[in-house]
């Protein structure tokens, strides 16, 4: 795993943004968008993807207790999977 891979556990899926190139930059910072699918290069695939994998490493060190895979079958994020692995 990858610090990355970690956040998404952690913190959640990332989201991949772009610039605002339309709006003017107010107070120094730039403005970002989330970008469209469509415009994803390969390295935001594999970002997008992250949670996915994470959701899958998850599932696999389950043990084969069927109690704590009715707790996280409807989880829709790696990081609510994990929270409620926890409990």
């Amino acid at each position: 795993m990858d610090d990355d891979m970690w956040y998404v556990i952690t913190e959640g899926p990332l989201k991949i943004m772009k610039p605002n190139l339309a709006v003017a930059v107010t107070s120094g910072e730039p403005q970002f968008l989330t970008k469209a699918r469509h415009e994803y290069t390969n390295e935001d695939k594999k970002k997008a993807n992250l949670d996915n994998v994470a959701k899958d490493i998850l599932f696999k060190t389950l043990d084969k207790d069927k109690n704590m895979f009715s707790k996280i079958k409807n989880c829709a994020t790696a990081k609510g999977m994990s929270s409620q692995k926890d409990r």
